[in-house]
């Protein structure tokens, strides 16, 4: 069955987060319950990564199965569960896993928390790139480490890795854990083979484990090419731990599943050691665990139509721009529906920007200095929604910034 992405489909009364919620304009740590979604002069959520589209309908229709048995007592993963996941990795990453290497844990964030807490803590730092995700940064400080950056260069709207200063930062003795971010959020980049290659040669040189969150890795452009950072090699892979999910493929994130790779069997203990102090045992959520399975094994057509869908919208957004608002810049993403905009020619400050998109604009994507102050000037935007409601947000700043 043919999705059709084009409708919009109403969010209120479903308690989603992306269409329910606010962050407070004069207290950013601040979120409150919002009607402001709905109406003729609606605000157009585009920040958190969850999709406006729903799910395949194989996995709809196995969860209608699955909650008309009425029990919804304590479940296990099972042996297909794990096959599926083996075999969705093979085919289409051309990465070989072992069903004995995935750990499940209720989501990748709450997996980096506590991969920070084995393999850091206190007295240890952790190194990132920013701008990078900032659940990030969190996870770091809340479990007593120090983050140290190793930010992106920009050049020419797209970024790259400083090798020079990454390896300067993976010496120091401190330096335990690097969290890789591929494909990186919010940059959009997918890193090549060489570009991963170099970085892990580096890590095993100075004995920096790698966190690779890969949860977007199956949302990939024509033409660019997604590795898993431990299917590069043997020495790579004993050094990796690897954070996927089928949450922002299948659009199931509060499903909260996940799927923690690790095929280095002391990694692995010491990782379910600490899952097990947390009470995370061997318990699993019911309906994630079938639309995680089901994904894998039925929802293939569907995302190869809902990536073609996404990205016929990041050529509109980006040709729309281009035309009509040249204050902004696109940095053109190689993977992921979260497109990064370079808004420094607007020559506004952060509370300029903020009035122009929310108050003017009234659109609400992400802020860029979230993910790191090298994302001072920029925006983060989702563009996983009908081509309507993109059509009507840029609009929209289109007004916004021709009547400043």
């Amino acid at each position: 069955m043919t999705t059709d992405f084009d409708q919009e489909i109403d969010r209120q009364g479903t308690q989603s987060a992306k269409w329910g919620v606010i962050q407070d304009p004069d207290n950013p740590s601040r979120w409150i319950a919002t009607d402001d979604y709905f109406g003729k002069n609606r605000l157009l959520p585009l920040w958190v990564a969850d999709m406006d589209f729903p799910a395949p309908q194989p996995v709809i229709d196995a969860l209608v199965r699955r909650a008309g048995h009425g029990i919804y007592g304590y479940t296990l993963r099972t042996d297909s569960y794990d096959q599926a996941v083996v075999e969705w990795m093979a085919r289409r990453h051309s990465w070989a896993i072992e069903p004995d290497w995935i750990l499940s844990t209720p989501g990748v964030v709450p997996a980096v928390n506590w991969l920070v807490r084995t393999f850091a803590g206190p007295e240890k730092k952790v190194l990132v790139q920013q701008p990078v995700y900032y659940p990030f940064f969190s996870a770091i400080e809340t479990n007593g480490s120090e983050i140290v950056s190793s930010p992106l260069t920009l050049n020419d709207r797209r970024y790259t890795m400083d090798f020079a200063d990454f390896e300067k930062k993976a010496a120091d003795p401190a330096v335990s854990l690097f969290i890789l971010c591929s494909p990186h959020n919010p940059v959009g980049r997918v890193w090549t083979r060489e570009e991963l290659t170099r970085i892990g040669e580096i890590c095993l040189k100075h004995q920096v484990l790698v966190v690779a969150d890969e949860i977007h890795g199956d949302l990939i452009y024509k033409g660019v090419t997604f590795t898993p950072f431990a299917a590069i090699s043997e020495a790579m892979a004993a050094n990796a731990v690897v954070c996927t999910a089928p949450s922002k493929t299948f659009n199931l994130a509060g499903l909260h599943t996940s799927n923690i790779i690790i095929p280095n069997p002391a990694l692995r203990r010491r990782f379910q050691q600490t899952l097990n102090s947390c009470g995370m045992g061997k318990w699993a959520n019911p309906f994630g665990v079938v639309a995680c399975e089901t994904a894998y094994r039925e929802g293939e057509p569907w995302l190869d139509d809902v990536l073609a869908y996404i990205e016929a919208n990041l050529d509109f957004l980006d040709a729309y721009i281009d035309a009509h608002i040249p204050g902004i810049r696109v940095i053109r993403p190689e993977g992921t529906y979260l497109v990064w905009l370079d808004c420094r020619g607007l020559g506004l400050d952060r509370l300029g920007l903020k009035r122009l998109m929310m108050k003017k604009a009234r659109i609400f994507p992400d802020e860029g200095f979230i993910f790191g102050p090298e994302g001072e000037g920029f925006e983060r935007i989702n563009i996983a929604c009908p081509r309507s409601v993109l059509k009507e947000a840029l609009e929209r700043i289109r007004r916004a910034v021709s009547s400043s």
